[in-house]
């Protein structure tokens, strides 16, 4: 599905995106530019950030703002943050979407496995918050977006400490809602089942596989990152006022 409403209320927005060049990210990146938002992204991969903005209306490009991060370094991170926000004068929306699903043998799972785990799918996401929530009470106004998965929901092997930091993020979402409430910031989570971006197709997502997980949703078709993306918008903007601390499940009825 393709970008269906348009949020008036999105426009000139300023949107702060972790992981944004690929994936769910990139998707979201398209997605709100299409609001004309003013978007900021970080990733690792400068190549594909770039690939992604030549690939963006050249009307936008003004204001597109990206900076090479690694998002276990906090300091980096949110002084990335900072910046941004400089540049565009604000900041209205984070969307917390950096991840790393790897796979782990459980018996081969070192201390510097786990925390590096944790480093990458749980603390960005804290210290992103952090950060954000220092200039969005200056207005008393915004919206935070984490990104679980639906993994944290039913467990699942060789991914222990990605299941776990994801667990995590659900319960930092409703602790941060009821932190920043005061403030009119929201904080909500986004829990998507299986998505069919470029990399879980090249690697876990194979066509057996595909089957087997759309025999247990109730609406047999394949999640995109267009339709996850779609979610965030809503999220993003006014239209979800009311919503807060809670962590909304797109997985076309998996769970």
């Amino acid at each position: 599905m393709g970008l269906s409403t348009q949020y008036k209320n999105l426009k000139d927005k300023v949107v702060f995106i972790t992981g944004g060049a690929s994936g769910i990210g990139a998707s979201m990146v398209k997605a709100f530019v299409q609001q004309e938002a003013k978007v900021a992204f970080i990733d690792l991969n400068q190549d594909l950030a770039e690939e992604l903005i030549n690939n963006l209306p050249s009307t936008a490009l003004n204001n597109v703002w990206f900076r090479a991060i690694d998002v276990t370094k906090s300091e980096s991170l949110q002084q990335a943050i900072t910046d941004a926000a400089e540049h565009f004068g604000g900041l209205d929306v984070l969307v917390n979407n950096v991840g790393n699903d790897n796979r782990q043998n459980i018996e081969k799972i070192s201390a510097h496995d786990w925390h590096k785990c944790m480093q990458v799918n749980l603390d960005p996401a804290f210290f992103s918050a952090q950060a954000a929530y220092s200039i969005m009470k200056k207005n008393a106004s915004g919206s935070i977006i984490n990104f679980s998965s639906i993994n944290a929901l039913m467990g699942q092997q060789h991914m222990t400490g990605y299941v776990t930091a994801k667990a995590g993020l659900i319960g930092m979402t409703k602790a941060l809602s009821k932190e920043f409430g005061d403030q009119n910031i929201r904080v909500n989570a986004i829990v998507p089942g299986w998505v069919a971006t470029e990399r879980q197709l090249a690697s876990w997502l194979t066509n057996k596989e595909e089957d087997k997980w759309t025999e247990s949703m109730a609406l047999k078709t394949r999640i995109l990152p267009e339709d996850v993306a779609n979610l965030a918008l809503f999220l993003a903007s006014s239209d979800s006022a009311l919503i807060t601390g809670q962590s909304i499940i797109i997985d076309g009825g998996r769970t």
